[in-house]
């Protein structure tokens, strides 16, 4: 069964130092949007990661594109650029790709004409929600409160 839900997100920037705060900032804002309140945290410290790596290895001059995508049951954060040279997990390391790894369910590259994209998904399931209910009273309940205190005890 597939769910209708498919939620969309693209902004294109260029990676200075000043943007990638924004910029989550602008995801958090939006999965708290999406009811993905849970998974704040995780994406955001991984999408940072990814654009910290942009700004790191292709340049702050350089122009990328940040795309959320979710469908009620995966989210999936891709930042595509213009430099052709694939990034790489490296032995040992705390942080970038090792990172991106750790917060996330799947990860990956793709070469584009362009550039190449990475990208990471977590499993993020719409959440459920129920709407109120009618309460029903216990018994002997308005019996009870219409007497005076002192006949309860």
């Amino acid at each position: 069964m597939t769910d209708p839900l498919d939620r969309r997100y693209q902004v294109e920037l260029q990676v200075s130092a000043e943007r990638v705060p924004q910029l989550r900032r602008i995801v958090a804002a939006h999965l708290r949007h999406w009811s993905l309140e849970p998974h704040v945290r995780p994406v955001c410290r991984a999408a940072e990661e990814l654009l910290t790596n942009v700004r790191r290895h292709v340049g702050e001059t350089s122009r990328c594109v940040v795309e959320l995508r979710w469908t009620g049951r995966h989210l999936t954060v891709s930042v595509a650029d213009d430099d052709a040279r694939m990034p790489r997990l490296l032995d040992g390391g705390g942080g970038g790709l090792s990172r991106v790894m750790a917060l996330s369910d799947s990860w990956g590259t793709c070469r584009t004409p362009d550039g190449k994209v990475v990208w990471f998904t977590r499993y993020a399931e719409a959440p459920r929600t129920t709407g109120l209910l009618p309460r029903t009273p216990l018994p002997g309940g308005l019996a009870a409160r219409s007497r005076p205190l002192a006949e309860l005890v």
